[in-house]
């Protein structure tokens, strides 16, 4: 059988979405499970920088216009006929409705929507298209069980439905156990990009309610994202007298360091698939907090490989955050569980290891 070509197409937004395929284009390339080409659709937010620096690696990029939905899909068209993908791999919404609707325009054998979000924002139209693409895709992936139900209660077909948790490179994080937690900066970390999806205002709340028992710890940042919702998170912190505090770091390139030397990987959302940042921190060896939300509940155990907090609830978690800061030795156990947890099932070979088994069944059935 000669190796599939596998075109992903995603948001160039550098979202989790956007991560999660360009570790699956990595983790191709070294497999040499697929050959993998990957097309990101334009966005404000898209950085030159990036596109090329995964261009250096060796990558096949292709950044697809963005300045109207019709563009992307004749784009994509384009693109299609050029290399002849035998997969096309749709992640995230809208992108994994442009991306089939040119797919299928231009004659690709075999269609996967991945979808990273338990949540989005479907109109009537945008829910029907996706009904519609149903029948003509091969399978529909969730980034979770979470993510997975999410699908089925669209009313889509059970026997295409199916969940591939999110991993991560693991490497990175192989000095996690050289920081032990008790000589860790007692501090949180946020990584996630400033959107609507992310609610880093009840965590600048639950920082100012821990402020009032006296316990200042820093909280970092990490992220870039949408110039509006970060604006409203600066005058937030400033309104709540917490600038001295909270550090808005911006994009960063070195995670991996930054988690490990901190002992809390905190994550405040209104919805997630399977959080890649939450993750890592995780495999840093941080306690893991976050929202009680679909993605996140299937991730963490509560109280055993991390803490769940109720949605949007600032008060709730402060007292958690208050919890893990001054029960360390309870805290450096979940911490050591969640690292152990996320070795073991959250790894990117394993992810990747699933998705090239489905690609290999739907260009050859007989492998099934």
């Amino acid at each position: 059988m000669s190796m599939p070509r596998v075109l992903h197409v995603v948001t160039g937004g550098f979202s989790g979405a956007t991560q999660v395929a360009i570790d699956l284009v990595r983790g191709a390339r070294a497999s040499g499970r697929n050959q993998p080409f990957l097309a990101l659709r334009r966005k404000s937010t898209t950085s030159p920088e990036r596109v090329e620096a995964l261009r250096d690696e060796g990558m096949d990029v292709t950044v697809l216009p963005g300045w109207s939905h019709l563009a992307t899909i004749v784009a994509l068209r384009r693109l299609c006929q050029r290399i002849k993908p035998d997969v096309l791999v749709a992640h995230g919404f809208p992108e994994h409705l442009l991306g089939r609707h040119a797919g299928r325009w231009a004659d690709v054998p075999h269609l996967v929507q991945v979808e990273h979000n338990s949540r989005e924002r479907y109109s009537a139209w945008r829910l029907a298209q996706t009904r519609w693409l149903a029948p003509h895709t091969d399978r529909i992936v969730g980034c979770s069980e979470g993510v997975k139900g999410a699908l089925l209660a669209q009313g889509l077909p059970e026997d295409r439905v199916m969940a591939i948790p999110n991993g991560i490179r693991l490497e990175p994080f192989a000095q996690a156990d050289a920081h032990p937690w008790a000589a860790r900066v007692p501090g949180l970390v946020m990584c996630a990009r400033f959107a609507s999806q992310k609610d880093h205002a009840t965590l600048l709340q639950a920082l100012a309610l821990l402020r009032q028992q006296g316990l200042r710890p820093p909280l970092l940042l990490a992220g870039s994202g949408s110039a509006r919702h970060r604006r409203k998170v600066v005058d937030l912190c400033a309104a709540l007298g917490l600038n001295d505090q909270v550090q808005f770091l911006g994009f960063q390139k070195d995670i991996p360091g930054l988690l490990m030397r901190h002992q809390v990987a905190v994550l405040s959302s209104h919805y997630e698939g399977m959080p890649l940042s939450l993750v890592e921190g995780m495999a840093a060896g941080c306690v893991a907090v976050g929202s009680s939300v679909p993605g996140i509940e299937e991730l963490l155990n509560d109280g055993v490989t991390g803490r769940l907090v109720p949605h949007a609830d600032a008060a709730a978690l402060a007292r958690t955050l208050a919890d893990v800061l001054q029960q360390p030795e309870a805290s450096a156990r979940m911490a050591a569980a969640g690292r152990a947890a996320a070795l073991q099932h959250h790894s990117l070979g394993l992810m990747t290891a699933r998705y090239d088994e489905l690609f290999d069944v739907l260009v050859d059935p007989a492998l099934a």
